[in-house]
Protein backbone atom coordinates (compact mmCIF):
# COMPACT_ATOMS: atom_id res chain seq x y z
CA UNK A 1 0.00 0.00 0.00
CA UNK A 2 1.32 3.54 -0.92
CA UNK A 3 1.66 6.05 1.98
CA UNK A 4 -0.58 8.52 2.47
CA UNK A 5 1.14 11.71 1.15
CA UNK A 6 1.99 9.85 -2.12
CA UNK A 7 -1.73 10.50 -3.26
CA UNK A 8 -1.63 14.41 -2.48
CA UNK A 9 -2.75 15.94 -5.51
CA UNK A 10 -1.83 19.32 -7.33
CA UNK A 11 -4.66 20.91 -8.12
CA UNK A 12 -6.22 24.39 -7.80
CA UNK A 13 -7.98 23.54 -4.23
CA UNK A 14 -4.15 24.49 -2.82
CA UNK A 15 -5.00 22.19 0.20
CA UNK A 16 -2.17 19.99 0.83
CA UNK A 17 -3.60 17.60 3.36
CA UNK A 18 -5.81 17.54 6.74
CA UNK A 19 -4.74 16.47 10.10
CA UNK A 20 -6.69 15.68 13.40
CA UNK A 21 -4.92 14.98 16.28
CA UNK A 22 -6.74 13.71 20.06
CA UNK A 23 -4.74 13.78 23.37
CA UNK A 24 -6.11 11.35 25.94
CA UNK A 25 -4.58 9.82 29.07
CA UNK A 26 -5.70 6.90 31.17
CA UNK A 27 -7.17 7.77 34.48
CA UNK A 28 -5.12 4.76 36.34
CA UNK A 29 -1.95 6.85 35.87
CA UNK A 30 -0.19 9.78 36.35
CA UNK A 31 0.48 12.41 33.25
CA UNK A 32 3.86 10.88 31.36
CA UNK A 33 5.95 13.75 33.11
CA UNK A 34 5.15 12.07 36.58
CA UNK A 35 6.11 8.66 36.05
CA UNK A 36 8.80 6.71 36.70
CA UNK A 37 10.72 4.92 33.78
CA UNK A 38 9.07 1.34 35.35
CA UNK A 39 5.87 2.74 35.61
CA UNK A 40 6.17 4.23 32.02
CA UNK A 41 7.39 1.22 30.07
CA UNK A 42 4.77 -1.10 31.88
CA UNK A 43 1.50 1.55 30.56
CA UNK A 44 3.12 1.31 26.97
CA UNK A 45 2.85 -2.29 27.04
CA UNK A 46 -0.27 -2.62 28.52
CA UNK A 47 -1.68 0.27 26.01
CA UNK A 48 -0.22 -1.81 23.25
CA UNK A 49 -1.74 -4.66 24.21
CA UNK A 50 -4.80 -3.74 24.51
CA UNK A 51 -5.37 -1.91 21.36
CA UNK A 52 -3.49 -5.47 19.43
CA UNK A 53 -6.91 -5.76 17.10
CA UNK A 54 -7.37 -1.84 16.31
CA UNK A 55 -6.25 -3.24 12.67
CA UNK A 56 -9.94 -4.30 12.11
CA UNK A 57 -11.07 -0.87 12.35
CA UNK A 58 -10.31 -0.06 9.34
CA UNK A 59 -8.28 -3.03 7.39
CA UNK A 60 -4.81 -0.95 7.73
CA UNK A 61 -1.81 -3.26 9.38
CA UNK A 62 -0.27 -1.85 12.30
CA UNK A 63 3.33 -1.95 13.42
CA UNK A 64 4.49 -0.88 16.99
CA UNK A 65 7.73 -0.57 18.68
CA UNK A 66 8.96 1.50 21.37
CA UNK A 67 11.23 4.77 20.24
CA UNK A 68 14.18 3.42 22.24
CA UNK A 69 14.05 0.65 19.57
CA UNK A 70 14.59 3.17 16.56
CA UNK A 71 17.76 4.99 15.26
CA UNK A 72 17.89 8.76 15.61
CA UNK A 73 17.69 9.00 11.71
CA UNK A 74 14.67 7.49 11.95
CA UNK A 75 12.93 9.48 14.40
CA UNK A 76 14.28 12.66 12.65
CA UNK A 77 12.45 10.84 9.38
CA UNK A 78 9.27 10.39 10.97
CA UNK A 79 9.37 13.82 12.56
CA UNK A 80 9.92 15.22 8.95
CA UNK A 81 6.76 13.55 7.95
CA UNK A 82 4.76 14.78 10.35
CA UNK A 83 4.61 11.86 12.93
CA UNK A 84 6.62 12.73 15.32
CA UNK A 85 7.41 16.34 17.40
CA UNK A 86 10.59 17.70 18.37
CA UNK A 87 10.03 17.06 21.86
CA UNK A 88 8.86 13.16 21.13
CA UNK A 89 11.71 12.55 18.88
CA UNK A 90 14.10 13.56 21.64
CA UNK A 91 12.14 11.73 24.43
CA UNK A 92 14.27 9.65 26.68
CA UNK A 93 11.15 7.99 28.90
CA UNK A 94 9.63 4.90 27.74
CA UNK A 95 7.51 6.14 24.47
CA UNK A 96 5.74 3.58 22.37
CA UNK A 97 4.74 4.16 18.36
CA UNK A 98 2.18 2.24 16.69
CA UNK A 99 1.87 3.28 13.16
CA UNK A 100 -0.11 2.09 9.92
CA UNK A 101 0.71 0.73 7.12
CA UNK A 102 0.25 4.20 4.92
CA UNK A 103 1.12 6.01 8.11
CA UNK A 104 -1.76 7.75 7.66
CA UNK A 105 -2.51 6.82 11.21
CA UNK A 106 -0.55 6.73 14.44
CA UNK A 107 -0.62 6.65 18.01
CA UNK A 108 2.41 7.65 20.74
CA UNK A 109 1.67 6.10 23.64
CA UNK A 110 3.26 7.89 26.68
CA UNK A 111 4.74 10.97 25.00
CA UNK A 112 3.33 14.77 26.26
CA UNK A 113 -0.17 12.48 27.01
CA UNK A 114 -0.60 8.88 27.71
CA UNK A 115 -2.07 8.80 24.01
CA UNK A 116 -1.85 10.98 20.89
CA UNK A 117 -3.48 9.48 18.00
CA UNK A 118 -3.32 11.49 14.85
CA UNK A 119 -4.96 10.87 11.16
CA UNK A 120 -3.47 12.49 7.83
CA UNK A 121 -5.71 12.72 4.54
CA UNK A 122 -4.94 14.27 0.96
CA UNK A 123 -6.83 17.27 0.45
CA UNK A 124 -9.44 18.99 2.64
CA UNK A 125 -10.39 15.74 4.31
CA UNK A 126 -11.09 16.80 8.22
CA UNK A 127 -14.30 15.39 8.19
CA UNK A 128 -12.97 11.80 7.36
CA UNK A 129 -9.79 11.99 9.69
CA UNK A 130 -12.40 13.25 12.52
CA UNK A 131 -14.49 10.04 11.49
CA UNK A 132 -11.25 7.57 11.82
CA UNK A 133 -10.43 9.27 14.65
CA UNK A 134 -14.04 9.10 16.86
CA UNK A 135 -14.11 5.31 15.75
CA UNK A 136 -10.57 4.62 16.98
CA UNK A 137 -11.17 6.50 20.35
CA UNK A 138 -14.32 4.51 20.83
CA UNK A 139 -12.44 1.33 20.56
CA UNK A 140 -9.74 2.81 22.91
CA UNK A 141 -12.22 4.07 25.63
CA UNK A 142 -13.85 0.74 26.35
CA UNK A 143 -11.06 -1.07 27.09
CA UNK A 144 -9.25 1.76 28.88
CA UNK A 145 -11.06 4.31 31.16
CA UNK A 146 -9.89 7.88 30.34
CA UNK A 147 -8.97 10.70 32.73
CA UNK A 148 -12.33 13.12 32.51
CA UNK A 149 -13.99 16.27 34.27
CA UNK A 150 -17.04 17.53 33.62
CA UNK A 151 -16.76 21.01 33.72
CA UNK A 152 -13.43 20.31 31.71
CA UNK A 153 -13.68 17.62 29.69
CA UNK A 154 -10.50 15.17 28.97
CA UNK A 155 -7.63 15.97 31.17
CA UNK A 156 -4.59 16.55 29.49
CA UNK A 157 -0.59 17.41 30.36
CA UNK A 158 -1.23 21.09 28.70
CA UNK A 159 -4.25 22.83 30.12
CA UNK A 160 -4.77 24.16 26.31
CA UNK A 161 -4.93 20.58 25.04
CA UNK A 162 -8.39 20.35 27.91
CA UNK A 163 -12.26 19.80 26.26
CA UNK A 164 -12.35 17.61 23.46
CA UNK A 165 -8.47 17.24 23.51
CA UNK A 166 -8.38 17.82 19.79
CA UNK A 167 -6.27 19.92 17.18
CA UNK A 168 -7.53 19.92 13.60
CA UNK A 169 -5.10 21.25 10.68
CA UNK A 170 -5.26 21.97 7.25
CA UNK A 171 -1.96 22.40 5.11
CA UNK A 172 -2.47 24.83 2.28
CA UNK A 173 -0.30 26.13 -0.56
CA UNK A 174 0.20 29.94 -0.94
CA UNK A 175 3.16 31.17 -2.60
CA UNK A 176 1.27 33.66 -4.12
CA UNK A 177 -0.50 35.41 -1.62
CA UNK A 178 2.04 34.95 0.83
CA UNK A 179 4.45 37.37 -1.15
CA UNK A 180 1.58 40.22 -0.68
CA UNK A 181 2.75 42.85 1.73
CA UNK A 182 -0.41 43.10 3.50
CA UNK A 183 -0.47 38.68 3.84
CA UNK A 184 0.93 39.17 7.69
CA UNK A 185 -1.85 41.27 8.50
CA UNK A 186 -4.27 38.52 7.13
CA UNK A 187 -2.85 36.00 9.34
CA UNK A 188 -3.33 38.35 12.23
CA UNK A 189 -6.90 38.64 11.10
CA UNK A 190 -7.48 34.30 10.97
CA UNK A 191 -6.58 34.58 14.71
CA UNK A 192 -9.69 37.21 15.65
CA UNK A 193 -11.74 33.73 14.88
CA UNK A 194 -9.89 31.40 16.89
CA UNK A 195 -7.37 30.06 14.22
CA UNK A 196 -3.88 30.39 13.83
CA UNK A 197 -1.66 30.20 10.66
CA UNK A 198 2.08 29.19 10.93
CA UNK A 199 4.59 28.03 7.92
CA UNK A 200 5.25 24.26 7.72
CA UNK A 201 8.77 25.01 7.37
CA UNK A 202 9.62 28.49 8.81
CA UNK A 203 8.18 32.17 9.54
CA UNK A 204 7.76 34.70 7.03
CA UNK A 205 10.13 34.73 3.76
CA UNK A 206 12.09 31.77 5.46
CA UNK A 207 9.17 29.19 5.18
CA UNK A 208 10.53 27.80 1.71
CA UNK A 209 7.81 26.24 -0.29
CA UNK A 210 4.95 28.32 0.66
CA UNK A 211 3.09 25.65 2.87
CA UNK A 212 1.42 27.05 5.60
CA UNK A 213 -1.23 25.32 8.33
CA UNK A 214 -3.99 26.40 9.82
CA UNK A 215 -5.29 25.02 12.87
CA UNK A 216 -7.70 25.59 16.18
CA UNK A 217 -6.19 27.60 19.63
CA UNK A 218 -8.95 26.47 21.57
CA UNK A 219 -10.29 23.44 22.04
CA UNK A 220 -12.31 24.03 25.47
CA UNK A 221 -16.08 25.24 25.15
CA UNK A 222 -16.11 24.08 21.39
CA UNK A 223 -17.56 20.90 20.10
CA UNK A 224 -15.69 18.67 17.82
CA UNK A 225 -17.85 19.82 14.88
CA UNK A 226 -17.51 23.51 15.68
CA UNK A 227 -13.85 23.16 15.84
CA UNK A 228 -13.59 21.10 12.01
CA UNK A 229 -15.99 23.56 10.60
CA UNK A 230 -13.89 26.82 11.93
CA UNK A 231 -11.03 24.98 10.37
CA UNK A 232 -12.32 24.32 7.24
CA UNK A 233 -14.11 27.70 7.31
CA UNK A 234 -10.48 29.39 7.60
CA UNK A 235 -8.78 27.59 5.23
CA UNK A 236 -11.23 27.94 2.38
CA UNK A 237 -10.77 31.62 2.34
CA UNK A 238 -7.56 31.81 2.64
CA UNK A 239 -7.48 29.55 -0.49
CA UNK A 240 -9.97 31.60 -2.14
CA UNK A 241 -8.06 34.70 -1.40
CA UNK A 242 -5.07 32.31 -2.94
CA UNK A 243 -7.06 31.64 -6.00
CA UNK A 244 -7.95 35.65 -6.65
CA UNK A 245 -4.81 36.50 -6.55
CA UNK A 246 -2.92 33.55 -8.87
CA UNK A 247 -5.57 34.11 -11.59
CA UNK A 248 -5.09 38.09 -11.41
CA UNK A 249 -1.27 37.48 -11.90
CA UNK A 250 -1.97 34.71 -15.01
CA UNK A 251 -4.21 37.73 -16.51
CA UNK A 252 -1.33 40.02 -16.46
CA UNK A 253 1.76 38.29 -16.42
CA UNK A 254 1.15 34.84 -17.69
CA UNK A 255 4.14 34.56 -20.00
CA UNK A 256 6.14 35.53 -16.77
CA UNK A 257 4.72 32.99 -14.80
CA UNK A 258 5.03 30.68 -17.29
CA UNK A 259 8.83 31.51 -17.61
CA UNK A 260 9.73 31.11 -13.89
CA UNK A 261 7.88 28.01 -13.74
CA UNK A 262 9.60 26.58 -16.60
CA UNK A 263 13.03 27.72 -15.16
CA UNK A 264 12.11 26.01 -12.10
CA UNK A 265 11.60 23.01 -13.79
CA UNK A 266 14.65 23.24 -15.50
CA UNK A 267 16.78 23.68 -12.47
CA UNK A 268 15.56 20.84 -10.44
CA UNK A 269 15.44 18.15 -13.20
CA UNK A 270 19.31 18.77 -14.53
CA UNK A 271 20.49 20.38 -11.32
CA UNK A 272 23.50 18.66 -10.08
CA UNK A 273 23.35 20.41 -6.61
CA UNK A 274 20.61 21.14 -4.59
CA UNK A 275 20.13 23.70 -1.54
CA UNK A 276 17.11 23.22 0.61
CA UNK A 277 16.00 26.27 -0.10
CA UNK A 278 16.37 26.08 -3.93
CA UNK A 279 14.58 23.18 -4.01
CA UNK A 280 11.63 23.91 -2.06
CA UNK A 281 11.06 27.64 -3.86
CA UNK A 282 11.31 25.63 -7.08
CA UNK A 283 8.88 22.83 -6.23
CA UNK A 284 6.51 25.04 -4.81
CA UNK A 285 6.73 26.67 -8.44
CA UNK A 286 5.94 24.07 -10.03
CA UNK A 287 3.07 22.70 -7.57
CA UNK A 288 1.58 25.96 -8.39
CA UNK A 289 2.44 25.49 -12.38
CA UNK A 290 0.69 21.83 -12.12
CA UNK A 291 -2.55 23.42 -10.20
CA UNK A 292 -3.04 26.27 -12.83
CA UNK A 293 -2.67 24.05 -15.68
CA UNK A 294 0.30 25.56 -16.77
CA UNK A 295 2.38 22.58 -16.91
CA UNK A 296 1.44 18.96 -17.40
CA UNK A 297 3.17 16.04 -17.33
CA UNK A 298 3.19 12.19 -18.93
CA UNK A 299 3.72 10.70 -15.52
CA UNK A 300 1.53 11.33 -12.22
CA UNK A 301 4.06 13.93 -10.15
CA UNK A 302 3.46 13.68 -6.29
CA UNK A 303 4.90 17.39 -5.79
CA UNK A 304 4.19 17.04 -1.80
CA UNK A 305 5.57 13.96 -1.96
CA UNK A 306 8.86 15.31 -3.37
CA UNK A 307 9.04 17.70 -0.79
CA UNK A 308 8.71 15.33 1.40
CA UNK A 309 12.10 13.45 -0.02
CA UNK A 310 14.29 15.87 -0.01
CA UNK A 311 14.11 16.82 3.79
CA UNK A 312 17.47 16.05 5.14
CA UNK A 313 16.77 12.25 7.48
CA UNK A 314 14.90 11.14 4.71
CA UNK A 315 17.22 11.95 1.67
CA UNK A 316 20.25 9.75 4.18
CA UNK A 317 17.72 6.78 4.55
CA UNK A 318 18.56 6.12 0.82
CA UNK A 319 22.35 6.49 1.57
CA UNK A 320 24.72 3.47 2.88
CA UNK A 321 26.71 5.96 5.19
CA UNK A 322 26.34 9.44 7.10
CA UNK A 323 25.99 12.18 4.21
CA UNK A 324 28.00 15.92 4.64
CA UNK A 325 26.27 18.83 3.76
CA UNK A 326 27.67 19.49 0.08
CA UNK A 327 26.62 15.25 0.10
CA UNK A 328 22.95 16.28 1.16
CA UNK A 329 22.77 18.80 -1.66
CA UNK A 330 24.41 16.51 -4.57
CA UNK A 331 22.19 14.03 -3.13
CA UNK A 332 19.05 16.20 -3.46
CA UNK A 333 19.68 17.29 -7.04
CA UNK A 334 19.96 13.30 -7.73
CA UNK A 335 16.81 12.17 -5.95
CA UNK A 336 15.17 15.50 -8.30
CA UNK A 337 16.28 14.70 -11.31
CA UNK A 338 15.17 11.17 -11.45
CA UNK A 339 11.38 11.35 -9.89
CA UNK A 340 10.76 14.45 -11.52
CA UNK A 341 8.54 12.90 -14.79
CA UNK A 342 9.20 14.25 -18.05
CA UNK A 343 6.66 17.02 -18.98
CA UNK A 344 3.96 16.97 -22.26
CA UNK A 345 5.05 20.05 -24.22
Amino acid sequence: MSDWFERVENDSSNVVYSRVRLSRNWDEYAFPSRLMDRESRELVVRLEQGIQGLGSLDGHRYESAFLSQLRDLDKEALKERRILNSSIAQRRSPTGLVISDDESASLVLNGEDHIRMQFLAPGLALRECWQRADKLDDYINERFSYAFDDKYGYLTTYPTNMGTGMKASVVIHMPTLSTSRKFNELLGEMSRFGTTVRGVYGQGSENYGALYEVYNQKTLGQSEQEIIDLVEKVALQLTGQENQVRKKALENHRLLREDEIYKSYGVLKYARRLTMKDAMTFLSQIMAGFADGLIESGKPCHVYRLMLGIQPANLQLHSSRPLGKDELETARAEYLRNALPELKM
